[in-house]
């Protein structure tokens, strides 16, 4: 069925709207040089990198939430990230010119993201997104995604009801996050995806590129 025309369009932000992964995987390799032990393959860190520190350590290392070294590794993890976070991470081919035809086009759009403050409100100027309407982080409301609460907290932030959003995503929780939010939702299969096939997730849209969101409004 077409999807309701939007007032907005809101995104996800590590591997929807930016290719992140490779100063992820970075940080991640950083844990194994520690211990003396080669790079993992970044194909295989890649696929995880929207799942963050816990993603990454778990790939990398094997170490997951509950083990008793976690914690330390997380502090490390996001502190080398946090110093290298622009290195090699840009926006995807089509970004750049889909936001400009929202704009032209009078159509809102916003930042919603599990990544914490600390990094975003760097990043995100940094590589050509500070003009969002909005940023929600992954520590602006009390609930990440997905949770619906950081979908709702844009749409109030834009002044618009949630089913006049459409929330763009590369993972499960971006879907079921907006779809607890009434939003429709687009499942961006350019992005990392997990270990899930997006044609899985029961989204409103499963898209190939940036730019097909276009095609999808006309």
């Amino acid at each position: 069925m077409p999807l309701r025309p939007p007032r907005a369009i809101l995104f996800d932000l590590d591997g929807t709207l930016a290719d992140t992964a490779p100063d992820l995987a970075a940080a991640a390799n950083y844990l194994r040089q520690q211990r003396g032990l080669e790079n993992a393959p970044y194909e295989s860190l890649r696929p995880v990198a929207s799942a963050g520190a816990r993603g990454l350590i778990g790939a990398a290392l094997g170490i997951h939430p509950g083990d008793a070294e976690y914690e330390d590794l997380r502090v490390l993890f996001l502190d080398r990230y946090q110093a290298n976070m622009t290195t090699h991470s840009g926006l995807f081919d089509g970004i750049p010119e889909l936001l400009a035809q929202l704009e032209a086009r009078g159509i809102a759009w916003g930042i919603v993201t599990n990544k914490a403050a600390r990094f975003t409100d760097v990043l995100a100027p940094q590589i050509g997104l500070g003009h969002a309407g909005c940023i929600v982080s992954g520590d602006t409301t009390p609930h990440p995604k997905p949770h619906p609460a950081p979908l709702l907290e844009a749409a109030k932030r834009l002044g618009l009801p949630p089913e006049d959003c459409w929330y763009v995503g590369d993972d499960l929780r971006d879907i079921q996050a907006g779809r607890a939010a009434n939003m429709p939702t687009i499942a961006a299969a350019w992005g990392y995806c997990g270990h899930t096939e997006p044609a899985a997730w029961q989204a409103d849209a499963l898209l190939h590129a940036p730019l097909d969101i276009l095609t999808l409004l006309d």
